[in-house]
């Protein structure tokens, strides 16, 4: 059996959720149905929409049920646009691509946020470029709470701050932080935030969208009117749920993430022992407890991937929405180069991870570093 380091790409099925869900595929009903069976899925559906509210400390009205996180991120930057008067679309390099191919699709005017070599944005380039806007423009800013393929954790509330005293629109991005760390929709500043379950512990196909009472939001595509006409068709009740179940569990596992971040810094920590060539992207700003980026030159990410995964290890080279490209991350180019990026795999550890998977994974590294090394010094 492999063992399994990329958490950030999708992380296994909780036992809490796997049992919601069957307890919700047990019971039969459409929640937009009227009789006692339709009532009861509804029920649960409500349940759940409340529990995820009080996860993040939202209104169980500002939950919309989706898809996931790209549709999510879809949504937020389309309902703003038609219902808030966008005139411009601020994003960090890097951006994930639900957010930044998006964006392009728009028409509008589309600027990159730029972030320094330890992967935060640049706050005084916004805080310019939003003092510099004209009555008549207005600017929607989308953020990553914390950096899928980094770790890194960006300042959103700071930024949550200027939008709105810039009188703009703020999306967050929260996939990858939810359940890693606190993350207080209220408290961020955020109009909007994407949310997915399957990135803590809840099945693939299910997430949500906050939307806060002030925020505009209008969609082009019409049905029946469930989740308040924002997105409609028939509720995935179980997917909910399981959902809930699942952040719930997530949430109240915190010793566990303080666990993970002591083995990824000790694992950083040997390999740097091993091989003082070796950096980490991001390791010297705030990031999520369970990510690392392993940079070592020369020795090209993908062809890292491979040899780990044939030595029984499951990491990647970026972002999985980015995977089978030849494409080098984004991300990593803007925080060291392109030569460094193209050297860089992520490993991301999980809540099922144990100390023992970490140790493997840092032997394995070793050892497979030290049979590619003379390659690597012929080649350079």
């Amino acid at each position: 059996m492999p063992v399994y380091l990329d958490h950030n790409a999708t992380t296994p099925v909780r036992p809490e959720a796997r049992e919601a869900l069957l307890e919700a595929l047990d019971r039969c009903g459409n929640a937009s149905a009227v009789h006692a069976m339709g009532r009861d899925a509804r029920s649960l559906l409500e349940e759940a929409r409340t529990l995820i509210a009080r996860c993040v400390k939202a209104r169980p009205a500002d939950v919309v049920f989706t898809s996931g996180g790209t549709e999510s991120d879809n949504m937020a930057i389309d309902g703003a646009i038609r219902g808030g008067g966008i005139t411009h679309i601020f994003h960090p390099v890097g951006d994930h691509e639900a957010v930044a191919n998006f964006a392009a699709t728009t028409g509008l005017p589309v600027e990159l946020i730029p972030i320094g070599a330890d992967g935060v944005i640049d706050l005084d380039w916004l805080q310019d470029r939003l003092d510099a806007f004209g009555e008549s423009e207005r600017a929607l800013v989308c953020l990553h709470a914390a950096n899928n393929e980094s770790g890194v954790i960006q300042p959103f509330e700071q930024v949550g701050r200027m939008v709105r005293e810039a009188g703009g629109l703020f999306h967050i991005d929260a996939v990858q932080a939810l359940g890693k760390i606190p993350f207080d929709f209220a408290a961020s500043g955020a109009h909007y935030a994407a949310v997915s379950a399957h990135k803590v512990g809840g099945p693939q196909g299910i997430g949500a969208l906050f939307i806060a009472c002030d925020a505009p939001f209008e969609v082009l595509r019409k049905g029946g009117g469930q989740e308040q006409g924002r997105r409609s068709g028939t509720s995935n009740v179980g997917g909910a749920w399981a959902f809930a179940k699942a952040l719930e569990a997530c949430l109240a596992d915190t010793a566990k993430w303080d666990e993970i971040r002591a083995w990824r810094d000790e694992m950083e920590s040997r390999l740097a022992v091993a091989e003082p060539g070796i950096s980490f992207l991001g390791q010297g700003a705030p990031r999520l407890p369970n990510t690392s980026a392993v940079c070592m030159p020369g020795w090209q990410g993908s062809m890292q991937v491979i040899a780990l995964d044939l030595a029984g290890f499951c990491v990647s080279a970026g972002s999985a929405c980015s995977s089978g490209r030849a494409a080098i991350s984004p991300t990593w180019s803007a925080m060291a180069g392109e030569e460094k990026a193209g050297s860089t795999i992520r490993v991301s550890l999980g809540w099922n991870t144990t100390k023992a998977d970490v140790d493997a994974f840092v032997s394995a590294w070793i050892k497979e570093f030290e049979r590619v090394k003379p390659r690597l010094k012929e080649m350079a």
